[in-house]
């Protein structure tokens, strides 16, 4: 059964289990006037929250920062990273608090809110997120639960009447997130020059999440560790690469040690493809562009295999996992693309068919998401394909290459079609769409962020009526721009 009431959850906190140097202890900073502007029924109900409980004053204050989580332990944890390729040195949760953790019909969750104040590691910072950028992380989220791409989840938004000082004076917010785990490769990088607790810490990571991986001595252990997190962040970006999503800020301190998509700032799905993309309006240098974002993650993963040389891992033996990466990345993004594409398989070849999909797309700034949807019907009704095109003879030609592709594979039409229609998303998370959506939120309205929920669950499937959510983005959206305050 539900539980009707968060006391009635079965809540611990395992994080807290560690030594005192991981976190500090310390309460939420309440918003002024709290309302709770949406919650998110389905993750609630990963936590064995009933709908009821979502509307209760206790739901509020636990989401507002007013109270802590009944049963939890609140703090905030330390960790480092290399932000934009530099170290930053000491880093940390310097506006989130780890409330505790649930175990629930989804296993076990943390819950931890973002925006909720000050803590030892806001450095210059004043803890708070503004309602703009918590609207956009809590449907990204979702968007990319419903893509069926691995990332955290978002329970519950609440907005508060605080003034918050960005480029301009915005209201605050308070997003409530839940992930099995918000361990970061920075969490080791913090470690790597303290053995003794980086050992604590890749135990308890082991213990938990990886348990496969207790196999042989530590060494063997940390090498199987690290073979495991490499897998899910090369199927991780690979599944970004092929929705045309782009992180916008993939520094360490941003990658989880689950391989889930995390802290979404200024992040983006392409409109208008163009395959050096940069979402970030702060990235000037372009590093974190859509076709750099695979190297960036492998960057990545060689600071994480740094820290474990703390514990006596030979960097010969680490080198040699990390060798590993570029054999999983193009194994998931190929498996993607042939769904994508309604093949049954990669066959030679393809890699030059798919090399020239994206200069075409780029060379007319096709609309990522609608080109890859409207292929499918593209050879009997070729029209709403080639409207993407301003010069719609490369795309027809384009096409008749892809009509021989076919030919190699004995598959009927209408199952390809289907095949391709549930591979290749309706509904994605466009930046003017998430716009509306926080207009609408700074006026204390949820219509627009309900809407957005309901599509994005179920991105692959046209739902009547909201054809204005699938179409190409608007002249003005070319505008709009996210930077790292986003």
């Amino acid at each position: 059964m539900s539980a009707d009431s968060l006391r009635e959850l079965t809540v611990f906190n395992s994080f807290a289990q560690l030594p005192s140097a991981f976190y500090t202890k310390l309460p939420t900073q309440p918003l002024q006037r709290p309302r709770l502007l949406h919650a998110n029924a389905e993750v609630a109900a990963m936590l064995g929250l009933s709908s009821a409980a979502l509307s209760t004053q206790e739901f509020l204050d636990v989401c507002a920062g007013t109270a802590p989580l009944p049963g939890g332990v609140t703090l905030s944890a330390v960790y480092s990273g290399h932000q934009f390729g530099v170290w930053a040195g000491q880093l940390g949760d310097g506006r989130a608090h780890l409330l505790g953790e649930v175990q629930g019909p989804g296993g076990s969750l943390e819950i931890q809110l973002k925006g909720s104040g000050r803590t030892p590691y806001s450095r210059m910072g004043d803890g708070r997120a503004v309602i703009r950028s918590s609207v956009r992380e809590y449907l990204a989220s979702e968007a990319m639960a419903g893509l069926g791409i691995a990332t955290t989840r978002a329970l519950a938004l609440v907005v508060g009447d605080d003034p918050v000082y960005r480029e301009t004076v915005e209201r605050a917010a308070v997003v409530t997130r839940v992930s099995p785990s918000f361990i970061r490769f920075g969490s080791f990088e913090h470690w790597g020059s303290s053995p003794e607790n980086l050992q604590v810490l890749l135990d308890y990571v082991v213990d938990k999440f990886y348990p496969e991986c207790r196999q042989g001595d530590n060494n063997e252990t940390a090498l199987r560790f690290l073979r495991e997190v490499i897998a899910r962040s090369a199927k991780m970006v690979a599944d970004w690469q092929t929705v045309g999503f782009c992180h916008g800020v993939m520094n360490t301190d941003n990658m989880s040690i689950l391989g889930l998509t995390m802290d979404y700032g200024p992040y983006g799905f392409m409109d208008g493809f163009q395959i050096d993309h940069v979402c970030n309006h702060t990235d000037t240098q372009g590093r974190y562009a859509w076709n750099a974002q695979p190297s960036v993650v492998h960057w990545n993963l060689y600071r994480l295999a740094s820290s474990l040389t703390g514990l006596g891992v030979e960097a010969d033996a680490l080198r040699a996992e990390l060798q590993g990466y570029e054999a999983r990345f193009i194994e998931a993004y190929q498996a993607n693309l042939v769904r994508k594409f309604g093949w049954l398989r990669w066959l030679d070849g393809d890699d030059k068919l798919v090399d020239e999909w994206w200069r075409l797309l780029h060379s007319q700034r096709a609309d990522f998401t609608l080109a890859f949807r409207r292929l499918a019907h593209a050879l009997s009704d070729p029209q709403p394909f080639l409207e993407l095109f301003s010069e719609p003879a490369a795309a027809q030609a384009w096409l008749a290459l892809y009509a021989q592709r076919l030919e190699r594979e004995e598959r009927p039409q209408d199952e390809r079609i289907a095949s391709m229609l549930a591979a290749n998303p309706l509904y994605v998370l466009r930046n003017h769409l998430a716009e509306q959506a926080i207009q609408a939120a700074q006026a204390d309205d949820a219509g627009e962020i309900e809407t957005l929920i309901k599509l994005l669950r179920t991105p692959f499937t046209e739902q009547p009526g909201y054809d204005a959510y699938a179409q190409v983005a608007p002249e003005w959206a070319c505008h709009l721009e996210v930077s790292c305050s986003s």
